[in-house]
Parts: structure tokens; C-alpha cells; sequence
């Protein structure tokens, strides 16, 4: 395997590893993981987007690779919903499919693997990734739980009004919002301010690190119980169908080079914490779907080497 791609890894494993270890040994409460949940979202993952956007033009972006990426979520979506059924729980294992863990995991990844070009690639798609994915989930979900005629929490209110909430929920968030306005504010020809930009570019290094520690920290206190097997099967789908279609769609789409490896790459990192949050909210798999992230993230120190070895390949 090619020394970049070690390069970028082992600082990856090793420091889940130490997150893991820490949790376990109960060196970091679950109340200040919290805490530094908080930190990683709210001001370390803005302040990376932001400079990260803020030099980077609308013509330089190119869709073309996340055309590809999202055609082969939804083949992935509708194969896993006419496999699990037209309801609330084959909804929710649709997403944990197709919904990957591009932030946490993803940015520090291919950062470190590929650079500043890839990064703006993969940040191109992190700004449609959610609002798309999490939208159309919740879509599919109330239509689901209309179907099943079963009320849970909150269901009384209109389908339109929810999927209007999940769609402002999407764009009012610290991942995609910090990249609109980065790219707002590249768009004026402005540079940021040395004094603003330093603290900007030391909360953005300090992101990948901590980001880490906290997979660890999640994994250490998570347990996959009797879900295994059921788990096992999702993050199959997640790890090797998912990056394993990107593929095949983004060469059809006639996507070559570094933006094909960063969508191959972004697909075969594992499922997202948000999927766990619409379990929750919809009151079904839960037990499953927290299984299924802890066993596709572990699974992923396997199967992420193997896809960006091949991935480079084309």
C-alpha cells in the first residue's frame, strides 16, 4: 500500500485509538464529551469551512462528481427500501446506507491523504450532503409513518411543515452554513484579515484532532449487543456497496482523477451519527442503528485503506 495513503491513516487510527482507550478508562466523562462535541461543531468545524471556502471561486467548483456521488445514493436508497419495505424502519436503514460520516471522520482524511485541491472537493459536497440526504430522508419517513397510520412525537404536525423545519435545519447548521458564506465571501475578491485569519487557521488545525478523540470517545461507550449481525450487514452496504457504486457512477459520469478518488473516498467512510438522530426521533431500530455506526467505523479502519489504495488506482 502506497506511503501517503499510511501516512494519512495510522495518525487517523491512532488517535480514535487514544479517544477510545481514554473513554474506556474513564478519563473523559460522558458529560465532557459533550462538551467537546459542542466545541468540534460549533467552533472548530465553522472556522475550518469558512477560511477553507473563503478563497475559493464558483468556477473552480466542479458538480459533476457530486452529480455522480448522489445518483448512486439514490440507486443505494431505493434498493435498500424495496429490499427492507415502504416503512418507518426500512426508511431509516436506507439512510444508514447511504449517509456518510464526511465531517468528523472525512475532512481530516482526506486532508491529510490529499491536500487543500481535495479538500474543496469534498467540501463542495459536504455543503449539499445533508441538506439533501436528510431531507429526503425526512421525506420518505413521513410519508412512511402517514403509510403506517402510527402516530410518534411531534407527528401531528403537517408533512410539508416538517420537511420545511428539516430543510432550515439543514442550511442553519455549522457545517453548511459556514461554507455559503465562505464562498459568499470569496466571491467578493476580499482577503481575511491577518489578525482574524490566524485564529481562524489554529481553530481549523485544532478540528482534526479532536474530531478523532470523539470517534473514539462515542465508540468506547457504545455497545453492539445482539444487533451484530443486522449491523454487520449494514455496514457491509455502507463501506463496499456504497464507495463500490460511487465508482462505477462517477466513471460513467466521465469523472476522472483526484474528484473520483475524494467521492470514491467520501463514500466509503462510515455511517453518520445523524442517522442514530432520526432513529431516535422516529422511534424505530435504534438498538440497530447505533450498532450499525460503531461496526461500520470499526469495519472502516479495514475497509477505508482498501478503497483509497484502489481509488488511486484510476
Amino acid at each position: 500500500m502506497s506511503s501517503p495513503v499510511l501516512s494519512a491513516l495510522i495518525p487517523v487510527v491512532l488517535l480514535i485509538a487514544i479517544g477510545y482507550i481514554a473513554g474506556k478508562q474513564g478519563w473523559i466523562r460522558a458529560e465532557a464529551s459533550k462538551d467537546l462535541s459542542n466545541l468540534v461543531f460549533v467552533i472548530l468545524t465553522p472556522a475550518l469551512l469558512f477560511r477553507t471556502m473563503s478563497s475559493v471561486h464558483l468556477e473552480q467548483l466542479d458538480f459533476r462528481p457530486v452529480g455522480a456521488y448522489f445518483v448512486a445514493v439514490g440507486i443505494l436508497f431505493l434498493a435498500t427500501l424495496l429490499v427492507q419495505g415502504f416503512n418507518r424502519r426500512g426508511a431509516v436503514l436506507a439512510l444508514a446506507c447511504t449517509f456518510s460520516n464526511t465531517v468528523m471522520i472525512g475532512i481530516a482524511l482526506v486532508g491529510l491523504a490529499y491536500g487543500p485541491d481535495a479538500l474543496v472537493i469534498l467540501l463542495t459536497l459536504v455543503s449539499v450532503h445533508a441538506l439533501v440526504l436528510l431531507t429526503a430522508g425526512t421525506v420518505v419517513l413521513e410519508l412512511a409513518l402517514a403509510r403506517e397510520a402510527k402516530p410518534v412525537q411531534g407527528a401531528q404536525s403537517h408533512m410539508l411543515t416538517t420537511v420545511a423545519k428539516a430543510l432550515a435545519s439543514a442550511v442553519i447548521h455549522p457545517v453548511p452554513l459556514p461554507i455559503i458564506a465562505g464562498l459568499l465571501f470569496a466571491q467578493t475578491g476580499w482577503l481575511i484579515p491577518e489578525m482574524l485569519d490566524k485564529p481562524l487557521l489554529w481553530l481549523g488545525n485544532a478540528f482534526g484532532p479532536l474530531a478523532l478523540l470523539l470517534v473514539g470517545l462515542t465508540l468506547s461507550a457504545t455497545q453492539t449487543g445482539a444487533h451484530w449481525r443486522g449491523a454487520l450487514a449494514l455496514a457491509g452496504a455502507k463501506n463496499i456497496v456504497h464507495p463500490a457504486l460511487v465508482t462505477l457512477l462517477a466513471i460513467l459520469f466521465g469523472v476522472q482523477g483526484l474528484p473520483l478518488v475524494v467521492m470514491v473516498v467520501a463514500a466509503a467512510m462510515p455511517i453518520g451519527a445523524n442517522v442514530f438522530l432520526f432513529s431516535q426521533r422516529y422511534e424505530v431500530a435504534e438498538e440497530l442503528v447505533m450498532a450499525s455506526v460503531v461496526v461500520s467505523t470499526v469495519m472502516a479502519l479495514i475497509t477505508i485503506p482498501v478503497t483509497m489504495f484502489l481509488a488511486g488506482r484510476f
